[in-house]
């Protein structure tokens, strides 16, 4: 269900995704509000699951890892027991940075990143199409990155 937000909680949240770092008083000047208004605001908004988490963003070139993959996964046999249990393990790959379930072609969608194409290559093979249902994965390169955000358009 859909959270009505009202303007002023639109630009709390669009504050707090450009910088999750603002503190309360900082964010009820720009929004112009009180702040304890506006951190009332926050802690609702905080324990109705609008604002899941606050996290900082790395930058992967800087640690060193340096490619960006995306992999089609389709597996064999679809059972609930099947998809469960790669569910399971692919949450447990810190190289995987997003999974998604498709429709089309593809059962799976996945976000991972590797130090080089050596690295991403042992992944593959020692990790991923170890996995007993995978049937297919098919990897896909990024060349280079043109957009990342992790913004959500509010308006």
């Amino acid at each position: 269900m859909q959270t009505p937000l009202s303007s002023i909680d639109r630009k709390i949240l669009l504050l707090l995704q450009h910088n999750a770092d603002l503190s309360a008083a900082e964010i009820a000047e720009k929004v112009e509000l009180s702040q304890s208004p506006c951190w009332r605001r926050i802690n609702r908004m905080q324990e109705e699951g609008l604002i899941e988490r606050k996290v900082a963003l790395l930058n992967p070139k800087k640690l060193g890892l340096n490619m960006t993959v995306f992999v089609n996964i389709k597996l064999s046999a679809h059972g609930r027991s099947n998809l469960d249990e790669f569910e399971r393990a692919v949450v447990g790959y810190p190289e995987v940075l997003e999974c998604h379930t498709m429709a089309g072609e593809s059962d799976y969608l996945l976000k991972v990143v590797a130090r080089d194409i050596d690295a991403y290559e042992r992944f593959l093979r020692d990790q991923l199409l170890q996995q007993p249902h995978v049937q297919e994965a098919h990897s896909h390169i990024a060349m280079s990155e043109v957009k990342r955000t992790t913004e959500l358009p509010l308006d």
